[in-house]
């Protein structure tokens, strides 16, 4: 099977490659270069080429020699979409029409699309399962949701079978703390590591759902081939909500330090409460998830 990953040299893409694409996989990894990732091992029929999803000629020649294409590339901080909407949607709109367009005139038997939990907003009702009202609160969770909905609709209009994603808080020991797209485990295992106190926004009491990023690369696998999965949508996530303070001073512990957490004023338009429900996931994609947060950490750290 040839497979063609986009932003292949991002944290979900990387892993995806390296891990999971075994010598039965022709890989192909499209992306910008806009990561600097060092000793990345991909197996060595992993062809790279340096490329824009929203260039439709390259775009076009690599769909046509892929049997899949698992969509991870995307413009993915929350804040620079707030700072340049229209960036952000040519990224993370455009760039996905452009792979949907070529899909559809190239004989693709799987479109993955990673999504995000951030198309819900603040949630309703907890946990939140798939059919759970979304009201994105910035352009970033807009522009996933309408990748997500462009996707859908070329299933059902063009019947390209396509699977859409959303992942929770995933996280890894790939993630840059000095980057702005890092989330707030890598900030706080940085903040730790120099034994410094980790800063929590608000009284802590906020809950996110933390998955491994090895847990989201088993759940993309298990769409590949799942005939069951075309069409839909899944929530990834572990299914368990995780204070903010909680996570603190876990990773305090596991870093055998002698920390406390400081806390500082809430951020603006912060999520109160986040934990998805995975249970058409577990029902449809056989996923469970294997790795518990601390487990998770103890990797990271």
């Amino acid at each position: 099977m040839r497979i063609l990953v986009t932003g292949g040299l991002g944290q979900v893409g990387s892993y995806l490659v390296e891990r999971g694409l075994s010598e039965n996989y022709e890989i192909t990894i499209l992306d910008n270069f806009s990561n600097n990732l060092n000793n990345v091992k991909f197996p060595p029929n992993t062809r790279i080429i340096k490329g824009d999803i929203r260039n439709p000629k390259i775009v076009k020649e690599l769909a046509a020699k892929a049997d899949t294409i698992i969509h991870t590339a995307a413009q993915i901080n929350v804040n620079k979409s707030i700072d340049d909407p229209i960036y952000d949607a040519d990224n993370n709109i455009n760039g996905t029409l452009n792979l949907l367009e070529a899909a559809r005139k190239s004989d693709i038997k799987r479109f993955v699309y990673i999504s995000s939990a951030a198309v819900y907003g603040d949630p309703i009702t907890l946990p939140i399962n798939e059919e759970h009202f979304t009201n994105p609160l910035s352009p970033y969770g807009l522009s996933k949701l309408t990748g997500e909905k462009y996707t859908r609709l070329y299933y059902n209009l063009y019947e390209l079978p396509t699977v859409c994603l959303r992942p929770f808080n995933i996280f890894s020991p790939r993630q840059n703390p000095s980057s702005p797209y890092s989330g707030v485990i890598t900030k706080f295992i940085e903040k730790v590591r120099n034994n410094r106190n980790p800063i929590i926004f608000g009284d802590g009491n906020q809950t996110r759902d933390f998955v491994y990023i090895e847990d989201v690369v088993a759940a993309i696998f298990n769409t590949i081939e799942n005939k069951k999965a075309v069409g839909d949508v899944f929530n990834i996530g572990t299914g368990k909500p995780t204070r903010i303070e909680e996570l603190a001073k876990m990773i305090i512990k596991v870093s055998n330090k002698k920390l406390e957490p400081e806390f500082a004023p809430a951020s603006i338009g912060d999520i109160r409460e986040s934990y998805a429900d995975i249970t058409k996931a577990g029902k449809i994609l056989g996923y469970k998830p294997k790795y518990l947060l601390e487990q998770g950490l103890k990797l990271c750290i």
